[in-house]
């Protein structure tokens, strides 16, 4: 489990470099993620200073955009980050933050996601440095977090705003897939020289149960799983759906190297049928971000093939 967790953090620090649920459900997950959000006004910290926001991966700078708000601190990540924050000081990788030059910039709050909870909680405490860990591991968890932050900073239209780009998406994807029989699929996230199977539980799991898969793995808690080619097959899914994270033209030629160099792949009915999808690592990353609305219209043809 403990090699897991350490091959996850480094997909993490790559990859992020990176249903809906109703009113009433949204307001109870709201209302207790408040206990992890405190409540400040965007306008006046405790009312009596701006807040000094730091984000440290790239979805939270991007979520910090959208809801129209400076920060002091931001990742360092090859990805292009929201123009805005062009000038601001840059706290390191997501992964390994600089802790000293965290504490410097006086933040407000600091912002990562659960993802890197395992490896990153310890040493923020050890610095001293308290941090707020976003859930982004599903759809709804990212929503949950967006109206949770528009509330305590008064930016709630943006929120709104988000939140209905979304759900209408949903419905656009219910309805198209009404009728139709659900494909069973497989989802390979890929490292540099390995990959794991993701669950439901991942947040590419989440996207693929909303457009109607059925994940091949069921009956587990975590997000990711060492992979087992021979219990796959067992399962032998429709789709198989690949997640390229880091260097992702390295990993897409481990995974093509992989698929023609193991005989076993070739029993599987998604490679003989030409249902092999490699994901673009901009829509589909380790954690949910903004873009999962265009990531669920990616998804559907792979899926359904007659919706192309």
């Amino acid at each position: 489990m403990r090699k897991t967790f350490a091959l996850l953090a480094a997909m993490c620090w790559f990859g992020v470099l990176l249903g809906c649920g109703g009113n009433t459900e949204r307001q109870i997950r709201s209302s207790a993620m408040a206990e992890v959000l405190p409540n400040v006004s965007a306008s006046g910290g405790t009312s009596e200073a701006k807040p000094r926001i730091i984000a440290t991966t790239v979805s939270s700078t991007e979520m910090m955009d959208l809801l129209d708000l400076d920060l002091v601190g931001i990742p360092t990540s090859a990805k292009v980050l929201p123009e805005r924050y062009e000038q601001v000081e840059k706290v390191g990788n997501p992964m390994s933050p600089d802790m000293e030059k965290l504490k410097s910039l006086k933040p407000s709050e600091v912002l990562s996601v659960t993802t890197l909870k395992y490896e990153l909680e310890p040493l923020f405490k050890s610095a001293g440095v308290e941090v707020t860990f976003l859930d982004l591991t599903s759809l709804q968890n990212l929503e949950d977090s967006v109206i949770q932050l528009g509330e305590k900073y008064d930016r709630r239209e943006q929120a709104d705003k988000l939140i209905a780009r979304y759900e209408n998406k949903i419905t656009e994807v219910k309805a198209a897939i009404a009728g139709k029989p659900a494909p069973k699929v497989l989802i390979l996230l890929g490292v540099p020289g390995s990959y794991l199977v993701a669950t439901e539980h991942s947040y590419i799991g989440d996207l693929v149960k909303i457009a109607g898969g059925v994940n091949i793995v069921q009956g587990e808690t975590v997000e990711y799983l060492a992979s087992n080619t021979e219990y796959l097959q067992q399962a032998n899914p429709d789709v198989i759906l690949r997640a390229a994270h880091g260097m992702p033209e390295e990993v897409v030629k481990m995974f093509n190297e992989d698929f023609i160099k193991n005989d076993i792949w070739k029993h599987f009915n998604a490679v003989r049928n030409n249902r092999v999808y490699d994901l673009p690592e901009e829509l589909f990353g380790t954690t949910a971000n903004l873009a999962a609305d265009r990531a669920l219209t990616e998804l559907l043809p792979m899926l359904y093939p007659e919706t192309e």
